[in-house]
């Protein structure tokens, strides 16, 4: 058992690996379509590409939605309404209008006039009632068909213009006294029917939309069959019309065979190793190209989430509507993975993100091509990120790829510029300027991960922080050399292409250590007095040595980047305190020498190796006496070359051509500090 644990703890880089492989692949594949995916790529009005088409088995062409909702708008439009009629209200009515025109008209006397004005109104409420009345107009089409319903029974069927509005009743009257004898009478009659008219229909609603719904779910989807091995379209035939329909019929009906229960398993398996392969081809190229973003479990996580939060969005904005695909800024990924890391792996997890992304568009072939051909640009122009014109510039490189890409497209299809949808533009524009959201994403994941872009690195270079201001004050010879090897440094690595920001940084705080016993260092002992003179060559090379774990400390305690951290830990390696070494020798007295050696490790990088260099050559040219050219040539060389004979090289994957580049750079610069002009004869 304790044998099993053993193994676990020892492998459990390989196992967190294997794990996050796994969660990762589980992931993307979840987020992809759950359906069969059709063999052939197609858009409406473009070409079809692939070679002729025959029917693989018989189906229906199915109606387009559009097709179904027009049937939907017909079939509302022509069916019935229904109102329910209250039998009860006409003779209520009838009695009510009785009694008021009695005591209205007939109050006095039952003359001849009013009786014939009696047997008008009672036509005209004959008339009001001979339908029905409603409370209002409904807006109903005139011509719509009105069935009338009686406790749930159908007892007549109207046109809707024949039922009567109470609204209506003023301009109804007007229009039947207003030529007759009774026209003086109209306001009385008005006055009486006002008070006593009541509708007696109302409309049923419920009932007519169930009407309505009866007849929809009676809508056929289909519109006709096609039989096996029937050509449905030739090569370079334009997709359009009755063509377009028949190959959307045959895409899903091909889909839902493809992924039915049976075959279930065996498309997310076929899914799952495509996706697989993907990512272990990412993983294998951290292991052979990027070993030491391999071996750190923070930084693969990194990488993979962020594939994982591509997929994510893009299957987002197409679930809700697939035009605005375009609009994610995929080249959000390589622009963070250089920011943390380098180009080269960016642009390597950029193409392996649109690959999978490739199986949730659409339009495949031309989404990849333009998303690949986009990152590349931004890989390739976009440098120095912290810089902000550098990134408004990116996104306007951005934006003109992807609209040259698609009207390139588009032209090649069309073989014109005629119906180009120049709404897309936008869309284009939208996804660089989504772009400009890198910036606050890299501080939150300098935050959340660990890690140091150039933009926290710019930072660290202020002569003003902290604890640079901290280190100028307590030991200036050594913050005085700190400049000079930063500069130093700088220079070197831009001769060969290394990070010269990062190695800056480095080398303005890589001697911090030596805040703590400032005095005991040379550059810092202004007063003629060497406290090193009380101590014993051991005593002494411990305090010297001691300067690279105390400044690891405070580096911590001041929350500074591992990145930085690194430069601290190496820039001395496992050298020897030579001066000291050789006092105790002289003593004659036994000795350990590893007593007088650094602890290390050694420097594990082109930059942390600049450092070392730079660093040795910078403190010990202040030995030189009356430098020449020649004096500085040989100087370089010599300690450049005893730390190559001790190996302090052999992990820092730095050639010798490189260490040759560096020498030039340094004599040059010596040459210009120590002033060295052309003796010129007496």
């Amino acid at each position: 058992m304790n044998n099993f644990f053993n193994s676990l703890h020892n492998n459990h880089n390989s196992l967190y690996k294997i794990f996050l492989f796994l969660i990762t692949t589980v992931l993307i594949v979840y987020l992809f379509p759950k359906s069969g995916s059709f063999r052939y790529s197609f858009e409406k009005g473009k070409p079809w590409q692939s070679e002729n088409l025959y029917a693989p088995f018989d189906f229906a062409i199915q109606k387009s939605d559009k097709e179904i909702d027009l049937e939907k708008q017909l079939i509302s439009s022509e069916s019935s309404v229904f109102f329910d009629l209250d039998t009860t209200v006409l003779s209520q009515v009838s009695s009510n209008h009785k009694r008021k025109f009695d005591e209205t008209f007939f109050q006095t006397q039952k003359d001849t006039l009013n009786v014939k004005l009696y047997n008008k109104s009672l036509l005209i409420l004959d008339e009001l009632y001979k339908n029905g009345v409603l409370p209002y107009d409904y807006n109903f089409d005139s011509k719509k068909i009105v069935k009338i319903l009686v406790n749930n029974t159908q007892v007549k069927s109207v046109r809707y213009d024949q039922l009567f509005p109470q609204s209506d009743l003023n301009k109804f009257i007007d229009s039947t006294l207003l030529s007759s004898k009774f026209k003086p009478y109209i306001p009385n009659i008005k006055s009486i029917f006002f008070d006593v008219i009541v509708p007696n229909i109302s409309y049923n609603e419920k009932l007519t939309k169930s009407a309505i719904e009866d007849r929809v779910n009676l809508i056929s989807l289909v519109r006709g069959r096609v039989e096996k091995g029937t050509l449905i379209i030739s090569k370079g035939e334009v997709v359009k019309g009755d063509k377009l329909a028949v190959l959307k019929s045959l895409e899903s009906e091909y889909e839902s065979q493809v992924w039915t229960e049976t075959n279930y398993t065996w498309v997310i398996a076929a899914y799952t190793i495509l996706v697989a392969l993907s990512l272990l081809m990412l993983l294998l190229f951290l292991r052979k190209y990027r070993h030491e973003i391999y071996l750190n479990n923070t930084k693969v996580t990194f990488i993979f989430f962020n594939i994982v939060l591509m997929v994510l969005l893009t299957t987002l904005v197409i679930n809700f509507n697939p035009s605005y695909v375009y609009v994610v800024p995929l080249c959000i990924l390589p622009l963070i993975l250089k920011a943390f890391f380098d180009a080269r792996l960016g642009l390597f997890a950029h193409v392996i993100t649109v690959l999978l992304i490739g199986f949730i568009v659409s339009n495949n072939y031309e989404y990849m091509f333009l998303q690949i051909i986009a990152g590349i640009v931004t890989i390739l122009t976009v440098s120095e990120l912290y810089k902000r014109a550098n990134l408004f510039i990116s996104v306007g490189q951005i934006s003109l790829i992807y609209i040259l890409s698609y009207f390139s497209f588009y032209v090649i299809y069309e073989g014109n510029i005629d119906g180009l949808k120049w709404e897309n533009f936008l869309l284009f524009v939208l996804c660089g300027l989504a772009t400009l959201f890198v910036q606050p994403l890299i501080y939150a994941y300098e935050k959340l991960f660990g890690l140091v872009s150039d933009v926290s690195l710019l930072e660290l270079t202020d002569t003003n922080s902290f604890l640079l201001k901290k280190l100028s004050d307590k030991a200036p010879g050594t913050f005085h050399h700190s400049l000079n090897v930063a500069n130093l440094a700088e220079s070197c690595a831009n001769e060969i292409g290394a990070n010269s920001l990062l190695v800056r940084v480095g080398a303005l705080y890589h001697d911090i250590g030596k805040m703590h016993n400032p005095t005991y260092f040379t550059e810092n002992q202004s007063t003629g007095i060497n406290p090193h003179d009380e101590l014993s060559p051991v005593e002494s090379a411990n305090i010297i040595i001691d300067h690279v774990i105390n400044g690891i400390e405070i580096a911590k305690k001041y929350n500074l980047p591992d990145r930085v951290i690194d430069f601290i830990r190496t820039h001395h390696g496992t050298s020897t305190v030579r001066y000291f070494y050789n006092l105790q020798k002289e003593l004659n007295l036994e000795f350990n020498s590893d007593d007088f050696k650094y602890k290390g490790p050694m420097p594990f990088s082109k930059e942390t190796a600049i450092l070392m260099m730079c660093d040795s050559v910078e403190a010990a040219s202040k030995s030189l006496k009356d430098p020449t050219s020649t004096k500085i040539n040989d100087f370089v060389d010599s300690i450049i070359s005893s730390q190559i004979d001790i190996d302090q090289f052999l992990n820092s994957d730095i050639t010798f051509k490189e260490i040759q580049s560096i020498k030039k750079v340094l004599k040059h610069k010596l040459a210009n500090m120590y002033h060295l002009r052309i003796e010129y004869p007496d």
